[in-house]
Parts: C-alpha cells; structure tokens; sequence
C-alpha cells in the first residue's frame, strides 16, 4: 500500500519541488521526504488507516451534500476540549458533519492575533487542553460522524517561538528560517509594492529586532516573523507538523495566510507561483501518510486570482481541495443591502470552472472581518462605481445610510484609500439585533433565512459560525476582555449563549424561529444530490433585478434556487419557469407547491426561497 503511495505521488513531489530549490536538488529532498511521510505511515493508528481506505474508496467525500460545517473557539463555544464532546448532540441535531475548531495550538502570550501567533505547533493552548485531548476529541468527532478541522499557519510563527529564539540566539542555521535585513534597503524596495494587512494597529511590513541585528518580515503583527519557504528545511518542518496532526486524527487542515508564503520584489507578494508548488509537495507527502487529509487553502484575495488556489494550469487538481468562496459571501451581502441582483450575476458568472475534484467552501461570514471584494470592471458593467459601492456597503452595514437596519462596525478605515471591512454577527448585519417591532423581527429573520440559502444551496461545504445558528446578536462588552479592546472582530465571535440554545425549537422566539429554519435548510440540502461539490452553480437570466435564479445540472436533473432579495413580493415570469422544467415542481425546503399568480406568472413573498428540481434526462 505505501509502495504505490509513493509511486502515484513520486512526481508530484518532484514537480513541485523543482522550481522551488532546483532541478539538482529536488530528488534528494524528495526522497527525504518520503522517508517522513514512511515514518508517519508506520505510527499511524489502525482506526486512521481503516479512515484512509474509507476515503480513498470514496474520494468524492467532500462533496456531498451531507457535508454541512460549524466554526467555533473552542472556548467560546465549550470552554475546554474535553467539553466539546458534549455538545456533539447539539451540532447532529442542526446537521453539522463538518466541525472546524478555531487556532487552539499554543501560541505567544498576550496579543496573538487570535490564536494565530503560533508558539508551539506541538502543543494545545494550555487552558484548553493537551495534545491528548485532542486526540480523544477527535475519536468522539469521528464517531459522531464528523471530520474534525483545524488551523496550520503557514506564513508566520510568533517571535517566542523556538525558530525565531534560535535565530535571535545567534544560530545562522535558524537566521535563514526567516527573512532578515541588516539594513533599511531591502525592505524599503519591498514596501514600494506592499499593501499593509492591519493599517490602523500594525503599519508596515517589516520590524527591526534587537536580537537579530535586522529587519525582520512581519506581513500581519510585530509579533509574527514570516518564515522563509526558499529554505527547504522549513518546508520539512511544516510537513513534520502536518504529519502528526493528521496522526492526532485531523481530518482537514485550514492552511492559514497561504497567499503571503512566498516573497518577490516588485509584487504585492500575495499568490506567488511558488505558493501553489508548495501546496503541491505538502500535498503530496500528506497522501503518501495519511490521504484521508484535505487541505482547505485560506486564500481570501481577488475573484479573479481564487481559482489558482483549487489548481489550474500545471498544478490543477493537486494542490488544496478546499478554498473559501470569498466571492459569493460579499455579494449575499450586497444583494440584500442593494435589492439588485445584476453585480452578483456578473461576478459570479464571471469565475472560471474549479476543478471537478475541489470543492468550494462556502459562508455568510466567519470569524474575519467582511472586506468588500467588489471588482471595478464588474460594477462598470452594470453601471455601479466600484469603489462607491464598496463606500455603501460599508456604510449600510455600518447603519450610516438611512433605511439600513444592519448594526455592524467599522473595521480598519484606511484614510488614504477609504478602503473600510465591516465586523458583525449575521444577526446584527441582517437586522434582528435593531428590530424593534415583530414586523422587524420576521423581516430579519426571513432576509438571514434566505442569506443562509444561498449559502447552503450553491454546492460545496456550506459553513455556520457559531451563534449565526441561534440569532445572537454582536456582544456589547467585546473590548471589555483584556487583548480584545482594538480589534472589534470580538464583537462578532461571541461565547455560545447556552441559555438561548434552549429555546431553538420554540419558533416564537428568534432563537427558535433561526434555528428551525437552518435545520430545515440542511435537511433539504442532504436529500438532494443535485448539491453535489463537483457540480458548477451559475447564475440564470436577471428577469427581474430583485430576483436571483442559480442553476445546476447533475445527472440526476436540474436544481433551480429562486430568491427574492428584497422586502417585496416581486415577480418572476411563468415562461421562465416553463422553460426551465419546473413549472409542476414543489418547493424541496417546505413540499409546497409554486405560488402561482392568476397572471400566469410566480410571485415571490418579501425574502423567499425556492429551491426546485426536476428529472434527469
């Protein structure tokens, strides 16, 4: 078995590694690394390997329609590894087969960024356990009928840990871990290109240290050295690090600020070809050990750069199995803010075909800030300047703009380009945190029913944040805990209120009115094959501007979605239903018939949707 392993993925390695370190050294590292992933294989545990043949027999896993996701903190959502274990009943009953536990590997002290200043890739963080908890957690995950996920962060470690201690220690081996200039030139030639992630707290890209007698790259924070990926012997460490996670019984790994691994002057340094040659060799090792694992890339950069992350070209179909649909979350956002269709049908249809063996990963938001990814070319076309659209998006859901309901904050206000992302819960951008009457309440809770459609219904692994399923609105004492008080992301990953998870299933509350319309979505979603992964979603005619149609053709017939982004009952046409063959359909979410008009035409109630099929040919 692990003999064919390394014959399927032998050139792989080779391929990837070549252009990164050279024709000449590439077999040798190869050859080093397979005698990494051997050592991993013969440690892996039986029930992991019994895993691995599961899912080699069944590679399509990650497509079902089955795979429904959940992302939490572990310690806002549970409080303690070993407690998570006891809300699994709660994730079964709302469908969830796919549950991604936010950083818990041990980071620095103080500010880390959320979990994603990593210290120790060994360790768990240690007010939420061991390594052996882990390993524990994910058994129960597994037997639950779940995979479990977490986050690598592959473009920095915290400045504590062990690498960058060797290196400010004096040790030259550790120095060439990271990218170190001993004066301001180097650096100011990078910066001309640079963008910078965090303005308002973490200007500039570069910190001088001490210790090291240089300027260090730090793309995010001080406090986060970017690891150098032209020496080989990091790329070594990572695969070790992968390695035995999967050992530990991770089933995905979130491969965090990938787009920023590999540096070149006179870029922005963000998705460099070299980034996706790593991909590949991690890839690789990983299927030679343990192919049961899948990498998500963590790649939220411009629509038009997202598929390279799924592989195109050369590295199509070998490098992540998993990317984020940054796309399709920003413009659920701008269709209920703007009640127009026509930016979402032209930037949606506008992405090329992923691979059929990837699978996209779509959300209404997670636990980052919404930056508005809004294309200039796709507003031009239908009449929208791209930048005052991002400006109203930010404003609207900020609750600037009269009319907007949404209670959502401003994060990181670039002055100089205007550039504004948004924090907020779904609750409070979609308008139940300032409802003030039931009217209010059924109108925000039917937009964030639809909004969840979407989500669910495009295909690929659709993922809840946690408290989005219960309605919790932003928490107000998000700068209260110390760390937190210049970041207001807080405000939008509060702790699960356990109490409101009592009344899910009393629908005259909202945590009872959300959460039953979810588990109905997800319900819906598992009997139709129709939403399997490898089928493409795209987006039908705009016969009315208020009226989104998504369309996929599977084997076994066509899926229609319909949804009314707006407040309003709007129309869409009886010819339009005749010609897509769903003129006799029921809607697959409730068994209802369509809402036919005695005008020959189908109108759609304030935030409906239809999700319809018909027979394959």
């Amino acid at each position: 078995m692990l003999r064919a392993r390394v014959e399927r993925w032998w050139p792989d390695l080779l391929a990837g590694l070549t252009p990164l370190y050279g024709a000449q050294r590439a077999p040798m590292l190869a050859a080093d690394l397979v005698g990494l992933a051997s050592a991993a294989y013969a440690a892996r545990p039986d029930r992991l390997h019994v895993r691995d043949l599961e899912r080699m027999l069944r590679p399509d896993w990650l497509q079902d329609p089955e795979m429904v996701g959940y992302a939490a903190y572990t310690e806002r959502f549970a409080g303690h590894l070993r407690r998570v274990a006891d809300h699994l009943p709660y994730l079964r009953e709302l469908g969830v087969t796919y549950l991604h536990l936010m950083p818990l590997l041990r980071p620095r002290h103080g500010d880390n960024d959320g979990g994603y200043a990593v210290v120790d890739y060994r360790a768990v963080r240690e007010d939420l356990g061991t390594m052996n908890d882990l390993e524990v957690l994910a058994t129960r995950v597994h037997d639950a009928g779940m995979s479990l996920v977490l986050d690598l962060v592959l473009n920095h470690v915290a400045r504590e840990h062990e690498w960058a201690r060797r290196a400010r220690d004096g040790d030259p081996a550790y120095r060439t871990y990271f990218h170190v200039f001993p004066d301001r030139s180097g650096p100011d030639a990078y910066e001309r290109t640079l963008p910078e992630v965090f303005p308002d707290f973490a200007p500039g890209n570069f910190t001088w240290d001490d210790a090291l007698e240089g300027w260090v790259w730090t793309t995010f924070n001080e406090f986060q050295w970017d690891v150098n990926w032209g020496n080989p012997a990091v790329l070594r460490e990572y695969a070790s690090i992968i390695l035995d996670l999967a050992n530990r019984g991770v089933d995905v790994l979130r491969l965090d600020a990938i787009a920023f691994m590999w540096k070149r002057l006179g870029t922005d340094c963000q998705g460099q070809p070299e980034v996706h040659a790593i991909t590949q060799v991690l890839r690789a090792v990983t299927r030679i050990a343990c192919p049961s694992v899948a990498f998500l890339a963590e790649a939220i950069v411009a629509p038009t750069k997202l598929l390279d992350y799924l592989g195109s070209g050369s590295y199509s179909g070998k490098v992540s199995d998993l990317a984020y649909h940054n796309s399709l979350m920003v413009q659920v956002w701008s269709m209920l803010a703007s009640r127009d269709v026509r930016l979402a049908e032209r930037a949606l249809n506008g992405l090329p075909p992923k691979p059929p063996s990837a699978t996209w990963l779509t959300y209404l938001r997670c636990h980052d800030d919404i930056g508005w990814a809004v294309m200039d070319d796709d507003a031009a076309v239908v009449g929208l300047g791209g930048h005052a659209h991002r400006s109203f998006l930010a404003r609207w859901y900020a609750g600037e703009v009269p009319g907007s309901p949404a209670r959502g904050l401003v994060f990181q206000h670039n002055r100089d380009t205007d550039d504004r992302r948004t924090s907020g819960t779904a609750a409070s951008l979609v308008g139940l945190e300032s409802a003030a009457t039931p009217e209010d309440v059924d109108r925000a809770a039917s937009a964030l029913r639809l909004a969840h459609a979407m989500v669910l219904g495009w295909g690929g692994i659709p993922v809840l944040w946690s408290g989005d399923e219960l309605g919790q609105p932003n928490d107000p004492d998000w700068a209260a805990e110390p760390g937190h008080e210049d970041d207001n992301r807080w405000a939008h990953r509060p702790r699960l209120d356990w109490v409101r998870a009592e009344q899910r299933h009393d629908r005259t509350t909202v945590p009872g009115r959300v959460f039953t319309d979810l588990v109905e979505l997800v319900r819906a979603r598992t009997r139709l094959p129709h939403l399997h992964g490898s089928v493409e979603t795209r987006i039908g005619p705009v016969d009315d501007p208020g009226v989104l149609v998504t369309l996929r053709e599977h084997p076994v017939g066509r899926f229609v979605g319909v949804h009314n982004v707006t407040p309003e009952w709007r129309c869409w046409p009886g010819r339009r239903v005749h010609d897509l063959g769903v003129a006799d359909a029921e809607d697959e979410i409730t068994g209802e018939p369509l809402p036919w008009g005695g005008d020959g035409n189908v109108w759609l109630p304030p935030y409906a949707v239809l999700w319809l099929t018909t027979d394959g040919p």
